[in-house]
């Protein structure tokens, strides 16, 4: 119920915070929460995904470099400053499309590319500004979105779960054209419980103006870990007619789970280029369930 970290993840993980770590500090303090880092590896279950050894490695950095709270509490604030001043030009053209839901859904999942994480040193406001221009172009798998639809028409409840903070700008633009369509759809957002990378929390949602009711997780994993989430939100999952996913690590914490989840993302890692024989940057809409 999960996409497992392979040797790829494992050397990707050990190095961005390895390089991380040799920026805070000298050789030593690095070399020992490399060590540490490692048999965090050895004591994971072996189908542990990247989500899962979130919280040790914060607590590693806490440990080595006093570094606690949210580490990555700027770069949300900026993401959330940037998608708050283009939200209105955004709706404004997504409303304009002959199907607007469908175009909420492409800024939906063009906005996953705010991901300082498995992005790190490649997340550009200047290339964003340049993708948003031809957001409506992105290709989504049409049947897929037409089985979205459709259970939109014949459901009563969806579950938005959230990635990252400033995309839940475009989630919540996505989720107001869905509510638009399909009034009797209740919608609820969901949003990590604590510093999870940059991915939003409900300060984020406060920040952005999210109008529908707002759940958290309870947990500090930068995804939604089925064995780890609290009571609310395992609820919210099992009662909801339709979940929509944002993100890789929703995807890698709950691919296989059996609830009718639709997984919007950009591919931004070796794993996925792999696992969906996809390249780089390609937006995705893959459904859970293949009946």
């Amino acid at each position: 119920m999960s996409v497992p970290m392979d040797s790829q993840c494992f050397l990707c993980h050990l190095r961005r915070h390895v390089e991380n770590a040799r920026k805070l500090g000298d050789e030593e303090t690095a070399t020992a929460f490399a060590r540490e880092l490692m048999q965090l590896y050895i004591d994971a279950p072996v189908d542990a995904g990247s989500p899962w050894f979130g919280p040790g490695t914060s607590e590693l950095y806490a440990k080595y470099y006093g570094l606690t709270g949210d580490r990555y509490l700027e770069e949300k604030q900026i993401s959330n400053q940037f998608v708050l001043a283009r939200m209105d030009a955004i709706r404004a053209l997504v409303q304009s499309q002959p199907d607007p839901v469908y175009a909420g859904l492409q800024y939906a999942v063009l906005g996953n590319y705010i991901d300082f994480s498995a992005l790190q040193g490649e997340v550009s406001f200047e290339k964003l500004d340049e993708m948003l221009k031809t957001g409506t172009s992105l290709a989504l798998d049409r049947e897929n979105y037409r089985r979205f639809c459709k259970d939109l028409e014949n459901g009563r409840s969806l579950l938005y779960l959230t990635d990252n903070a400033g995309e839940i700008g475009f989630d919540r633009i996505c989720a107001e054209e869905i509510h638009k369509k399909y009034p009797h759809i209740a919608i609820t957002f969901c949003v990590r419980g604590g510093a999870a990378n940059n991915d939003a929390t409900r300060e984020d949602a406060d920040a952005v103006g999210v109008p529908f009711p707002v759940i958290d997780n309870g947990t500090c994993i930068a995804g939604t870990q089925l064995d780890m989430v609290n009571q609310e939100t395992l609820a919210a999952l099992q009662d909801s007619d339709v979940v929509l996913s944002k993100g890789q690590a929703n995807v890698e914490t709950m691919l296989g789970c059996g609830f009718n989840v639709y997984y919007a993302f950009l591919i931004k890692c070796q794993r996925f280029i792999n696992l969906f024989n996809k390249p780089k940057l390609t937006p995705m809409f893959h459904r859970e369930r293949t009946e």
